[in-house]
């Protein structure tokens, strides 16, 4: 896999030059890159709170836990220690599976997935949701016929960061005879990016999702619309 740059688009700047490669493989993360679902889980986050006696923490504290690993969040933000971090998790999965068909996909995107199911690139979630979750998500909104491979969190939190599953994506991409030489990740956070190059792929950072500008210094680009990740990915 290949870590050199194709261009840099600085935020808000539409792209300039066509990409000069075909991705082998192209990576999405889901929440944030695919779907809205922030407030989904921000709500799942403050009934487990409220639920284990504790006050609920501030909008923008909930916010930041979107992204990340849950179980890791639980025990570096809030404290908790092993236990009382599955016991809070459990207690956001149940709420959280009640409302996880309820995000909407952001607009242009699904446009975009099947551009490039069409031009026979295949396509794999990357994803720190459970796995389970996760092709509910894509099933419900008519996306999965768009994946070839759908790799998220174990139930069990023994994949869980985004380096896992980023390996476990190309792992399968790889045993179906697909090369991941030129592969690219697709996301919003700097986990992405980070969990991406642990694994020597590049990548691409989404505006519309929920980093902070400082979050995108080693992506390999910044794009702000669907259009822009259309034509950076397929030309």
């Amino acid at each position: 896999m290949t870590t050199e740059p194709l261009t840099t688009i600085p935020p808000a700047t539409a792209p300039t030059t066509t990409p000069t490669r075909t991705w082998s493989a192209v990576l999405f993360d889901l929440d944030g890159t695919i779907v809205d679902s922030a407030s989904d889980i921000t709500g799942s986050l403050a009934h487990m709170f409220t639920e284990l006696g504790l006050p609920v923490p501030s909008d923008e504290v909930l916010r930041a836990y979107v992204g990340p690993p849950l179980l890791d969040s639980l025990r570096l933000s809030a404290g908790f220690d092993d236990a009382e971090a599955w016991e809070a998790l459990n207690i956001y999965r149940d709420h959280y599976g009640e409302h996880v068909l309820r995000s909407p996909v952001f607009p242009g995107v699904a446009g975009v997935l099947e551009r490039l199911h069409a031009a026979g690139i295949p396509v794999a979630l990357a994803t720190s949701k459970p796995e389970s979750m996760a092709v509910k998500v894509l099933d419900h909104q008519g996306l999965s016929q768009y994946f070839t491979v759908i790799a998220g969190a174990s139930d069990d939190e023994q994949r869980s960061t985004k380096a896992d599953v980023v390996a476990e994506a190309l792992r399968r991409l790889n045993e179906l005879g697909i090369s991941t030489e030129h592969a690219v990740m697709v996301g919003d956070r700097g986990y992405d990016t980070l969990g991406a190059l642990a694994n020597g792929v590049p990548t691409i950072l989404v505006e519309w999702g929920y980093g902070s500008p400082a979050e995108a210094a080693d992506a390999m680009a910044v794009v702000h619309s669907a259009d822009q990740l259309r034509s950076l990915l397929l030309g």
